[in-house]
């Protein structure tokens, strides 16, 4: 009898270790998953803020864009006023050239 219960006892410790070896294995299955979790919560946030930086640079170009923009209008209606004078003085130098040589006849 002392064989059958010691067999018995045998197999009853091969089932305890391999459902113990089943839980290990099932255990380091849900940590793996959660690490994987974690490192995909983590990129996100990485991206996350990535994405807010560069619409703070995307932002602060446009800000400056549209001030060069002002600066170009501005230029453009000065070019536009020294070209009418440009015009006007150079009128005014062919009706001084024709006086010139209304004097000299």
């Amino acid at each position: 009898m002392a064989s059958a219960s010691s067999t018995s006892a045998r197999s009853l410790f091969a089932d305890s270790k391999m459902r113990l070896a089943d839980r290990v294995q099932v255990n380091v299955n849900n940590v793996s998953s959660l690490a994987r979790q974690i490192t995909r919560g983590s990129k996100s946030s990485e991206i996350l803020m990535h994405s807010a930086r560069n619409f703070a640079v995307q932002e602060q170009a446009m800000e400056n864009a549209e001030n060069n923009l002002k600066k170009m209008q501005l230029i453009a209606v000065h070019l536009g006023y020294q070209h009418d004078s440009i015009t006007k003085s150079a009128q005014q130098l062919e009706e001084i050239k024709e006086q010139v040589c209304a004097m000299q006849r």
